[in-house]
């Protein structure tokens, strides 16, 4: 059995995926760790559990998993020696990893290493890896990476107009992430098309509390939203998106912020939450709006114009669109948002049935209009499936590999 497991700041969220990895025998959150009272939530099929109690830190909340996995009311797993690979996401592997690796002490430097590009999520990850290590002895464990799919993208595209030398020497460039979320979503349209996915050119939304957009020509990423760090591109739940950077040195000289304060300002106080003065959550920014609330109403205004912008230019960036997918929280439930988003782009071909568009979350992905030169699909995410595939995939050529044969245990994002 395969198990899943993606390490944040608080949380722990965790997957047991059957051998064939045909479906998901449990899954689980765990969240808040570190707080007085954290939360768990476990599930067995349509049978769940959810629980309050102290998660001081994350090995006891990895040992709270394995105590979920074991129950013998739910009869999952009867110890960790169940357990034959672990696969983790990791949110960024910097210009080194090209793919999924399988995790040895160079993996985990590099790692390490890259953790200065994405200081919120990084060092969660490395936490997460070192307490499967600890927990599961001699299990292999595989590392998959947002920002791999990103890899494909032309230096053109991923270049800053910055001194060079000072891009290279400090690893600035367009990185892109929830290129786990891409990857899986744009295989998984190509197949509600009946196309082949090299033969395919689509804007892939990927709207949640993180927002993504990704240009994805012939199975490749060839442009994406996100860039350096995780605020960039359009406007998140409580992310800035791109600004213009004469902002910052302006907050500095008149307002008197310091870096540090600015740098928190556009992670954790801006987007939908800045713009609204009320929440990170589209869902009450809606309700808001509906009632009068105007900043609630810009927010969205906002918010929808950036993606419907960003579509346009990918479509160009591209030669043309096939298909327009969304996905994620926002991108799977709000039919509203869609179809928001699709309104005024008739000229690339973009049409939607506002019926289909109603009841897309209710298992039917095709929002078109009749007539619609474009495709346009509402595809669920699994990132925790992705990870599972690549996990599979590297321990078994891992297993088949001869006496002293030279292989570099990585998978290509494509």
């Amino acid at each position: 059995m395969i198990l899943t497991i993606n390490c944040g700041s608080s949380s722990l969220k965790y997957q047991l995926h059957a051998p064939d990895l045909s479906h998901v025998i449990a899954s689980g959150l765990i969240a808040r760790i570190g707080e007085p009272e954290g939360t768990t939530d476990h599930w067995v099929g349509h049978r769940g559990e959810h629980h309050r109690r102290a998660i001081p830190d994350h090995r006891a909340a990895f040992a709270l998993m394995m105590e979920n996995l074991t129950n013998p009311e739910y009869d999952v797993i009867e110890c960790p020696g169940a357990i034959t690979a672990i696969g983790h996401r990791a949110v960024h592997g910097g210009a080194i990893f090209f793919g999924s690796v399988l995790v040895d002490d160079a993996v985990m430097a590099a790692l390490r290493a890259c953790a200065t590009f994405a200081p919120l999520h990084n060092p969660c990850n490395i936490i997460g890896i070192e307490e499967a290590q600890r927990m599961f002895p001699g299990v292999p464990n595989v590392v998959v990476f947002d920002t791999a799919f990103h890899q494909t993208i032309p230096e053109r595209a991923h270049a800053y107009a910055l001194p060079y030398e000072l891009t290279q020497k400090h690893g600035i460039r367009r990185y892109g992430f929830h290129g786990t979320s891409c990857r899986y979503v744009s295989r998984s349209a190509a197949e509600l098309l009946n196309r082949p996915l090299d033969s395919l050119s689509m804007v892939v939304c990927h709207l949640g509390n993180g927002v993504t957009l990704d240009a994805v020509k012939g199975g490749q990423s060839i442009d994406t939203s996100i860039g350096f760090g995780t605020f960039g591109g359009v406007p998140m739940g409580t992310r800035s998106g791109d600004f213009d950077p004469a902002i910052i040195f302006h907050l500095v000289r008149e307002a008197g912020l310091s870096l540090t304060e600015i740098e928190d300002i556009c992670y954790t106080k801006s987007g939908l939450l800045g713009l609204s003065g009320l929440s990170n959550d589209m869902r009450e920014v809606m309700a808001a709006a509906d009632a009068g609330n105007d900043r609630c109403q810009l927010a969205i205004d906002v918010f929808v114009y950036q993606i419907r912008k960003t579509i346009g230019a990918y479509a160009a960036a591209m030669g043309g669109i096939d298909a327009l997918v969304f996905t994620a929280g926002i991108g799977e439930n709000s039919a509203r948002v869609r179809a928001m988003i699709c309104e005024d782009l008739g000229f690339l071909g973009i049409s939607i049935d506002a019926r289909a568009n109603a009841i897309a979350r209710g298992g039917h992905p095709n929002i078109s209009a009749a007539g619609a030169r474009v495709a346009t699909l509402v595809v669920p995410t699994d990132e925790e499936r992705m990870i599972a595939i690549d996990t599979a995939a590297l321990t078994a050529a891992a297993s088949a590999r001869q006496p002293g044969q030279d292989l570099a245990f990585a998978l290509a994002a494509q």
